[in-house]
């Protein structure tokens, strides 16, 4: 699901996985693999992992494949 900007808003900031600067959602578990995957990479990778694996213990990385999100 797409996010607007009420929606975000409305987010409490601990459904982040950066919540200072309420970045990378994870109210749900199709979120927090977006997270996963957009942060893939970046020097705050392990910070955004560490969030998800914390709220989600059951979600490692995110999907590789398209194949994969549709079995979600």
């Amino acid at each position: 699901m797409k996010l607007n900007a009420k929606m975000r808003n409305a987010i409490p900031a601990r459904d982040f996985a950066l919540p200072g600067a309420r970045k990378y959602p994870i109210e749900n578990k199709a979120h927090a693999r977006d997270a996963l995957a957009r942060a893939s990479g970046k020097p705050i990778d392990a910070k955004v992992k560490a969030k998800v694996k914390a709220k989600y213990p059951g979600i490692a990385q995110a999907p590789k494949s398209h194949k994969e999100w549709e079995n979600l």
